[in-house]
């Protein structure tokens, strides 16, 4: 079992407290384990950020770009060893942590693009001989809490953006997938991020969360997570001046209309629903489909489902990995009880999966249910794992207010060859991604990246809309008149 280090002030540190890290395919050893850090740890990551955003804002925007692109190069060099850490501590397949690992890269190499380029607007003024325009600054020292379902790929997405705009970072990644962005950690500071600039805090949140989330030198919280853990840190930050950005939960709709390919429909609906075995903030959990094709498109669609293969992410045969821990498998299978209590039908699936080498993992057999209602717990509260709901609907308003009905808009997507009932689809989607005939996961560096309602905040991620969190606005007038 290997032991590592965190970065805290340019240093890599222990404590003499261990975390363990697991492999969910075979969680009866340890794969490695991580300091446990304290409260009085994270108060001193804290301290090296304020020294270290001190420095960082000062730096050219040329010399960060270069860190960043630098970085990204060593993560490209090692992405056979970092995606088979990230395959091992998160459980996705080898393809999938390949996938994400080049994607982190790729994240760095925009924002070192983007950091080469000016942050603001000439604007004309009504004074004569007065010049006048705007400019972006960084705000300071960012908290960035990362999930357990993408480990390298969410704390670069956030951590890339606000590092390249100038800003500092106390990172807090997931207690049990803490391997990956220790790696990415490493590239950054192998490339010569200059110390405190991005300090990682590896411990367990019960124990650190009052220092983590109270600390007066916090300019700003970028979190990923449950929507009950992110109402509760919006709540805590109610009476301070600090920026939240949150990207909260899903219940992520496709729409079948009668006239979609439906052969292709069930091949993205299936990659979209039971990708990561389903662990993905984006992934397609409620399907509507109108009545005419409702029989042919569920056959299409479990005959899709059923050829996947199940099996530990390290092995290449693999399509549909195991659940990230024992407590995510037991929640997605209580889920699964109680839609079959209120009703449900299981057309495949709908129970651990426990055979062969699969009796010490977090296995979930992939599941479609169907006779589930508009008010059963399935169709409505987000299931994080590989469960896909189906209803028949009347025509195309009703495929749109199935769609919208839910207090989640992150992502929908719809089948069809009628460019008319898509472009109003896309008009009328309550959701922040909408997608037309492709799946709802896949959202690239470059594209902006939010949702409506309770899935998230104002503050986009991705693309230059990040920069409206981890950057601040000044107006400058210049009069160079007599």
């Amino acid at each position: 079992m290997r032991t590592l280090e965190t970065l805290c002030g340019g240093e890599w540190v222990t404590t003499g407290e261990w975390i363990d890290v697991h492999d969910p395919a075979d969680v009866r050893a340890p794969i490695a384990r991580i300091p446990a850090l304290g409260a009085k740890d994270v108060t001193r990551a804290y301290d090296h950020a304020e020294r270290g955003f001190a420095r960082w804002k000062r730096t050219s925007p040329f010399e960060r770009s270069r860190i960043l692109t630098e970085a990204a190069a060593l993560i490209r060099a090692r992405l056979d060893e970092i995606a088979a850490d990230v395959s091992a501590e998160n459980g996705k397949t080898l393809a999938e942590a390949r996938g994400e690992t080049g994607k982190a890269a790729d994240f760095l190499d925009y924002y070192a693009g983007l950091a080469r380029q000016g942050y603001g607007t000439l604007l004309h003024d009504a004074r004569p001989d007065t010049r006048t325009h705007t400019q972006r600054e960084p705000i300071g020292v960012i908290l960035v809490i990362s999930p357990w379902n993408d480990p390298l790929i969410t704390p670069a997405r956030k951590l890339a953006p606000l590092l390249a705009a100038g800003n500092a970072a106390v990172f807090k990644p997931a207690t049990d997938t803490p391997l990956s962005g220790l790696h990415f950690a490493r590239a950054l500071h192998e490339a010569g991020l200059p110390d405190g600039v991005l300090n990682v805090v590896t411990g367990r949140t019960a124990e650190i969360e009052g220092a983590l989330l109270d600390d007066p030198r916090i300019a700003g919280i970028t979190f990923t997570g449950s929507n009950s853990v992110g109402n509760r840190i919006r709540r805590r930050l109610a009476d301070r001046n600090v920026r939240f950005q949150g990207e909260l939960g899903g219940k992520n709709a496709s729409a079948v209309l009668a006239d979609a390919d439906l052969p292709a429909a069930a091949k993205a609906v299936t990659a979209a629903a039971f990708g990561q075995a389903g662990q993905r903030c984006t992934a397609t959990s409620r399907v509507v489909v109108e009545r005419p094709v409702y029989e042919e498109f569920t056959r299409l669609l479990v005959a899709e489902v059923e050829a996947l293969t199940t099996g530990p992410g390290s092995d290449p045969a693999t399509t549909l990995c195991p659940l990230s821990s024992p407590r995510q498998r037991d929640v997605v299978l209580a889920d699964l009880a109680r839609a079959v209590e209120q009703g449900a039908t299981v057309l495949t699936g709908g129970s651990a999966d426990s055979e062969g080498q699969r009796a010490h993992g977090c296995y979930v057999q992939p599941t479609v249910l169907t006779d589930v209602t508009p008010e059963s717990a399935i169709w409505r509260e987000e299931v994080f794992g590989p469960v896909l709901a189906v209803r028949a609907v009347d025509d195309f308003a009703a495929a749109v207010e199935a769609v919208n009905d839910s207090a989640f808009g992150l992502a929908a997507a719809v089948f069809t060859r009628d460019l008319g009932r898509a472009y109003r689809f896309v008009d009328e989607a309550e959701c922040g991604q909408v997608a037309v005939n492709t799946t709802t996961t896949g959202w690239d560096v470059h594209l902006p990246f939010g949702g409506f309602r309770d899935s998230g905040t104002a503050y986009k991620e991705q693309g230059e809309e990040v920069l409206r969190f981890s950057t601040r606005v000044k107006t400058v007038a210049v009069h160079f008149g007599g």
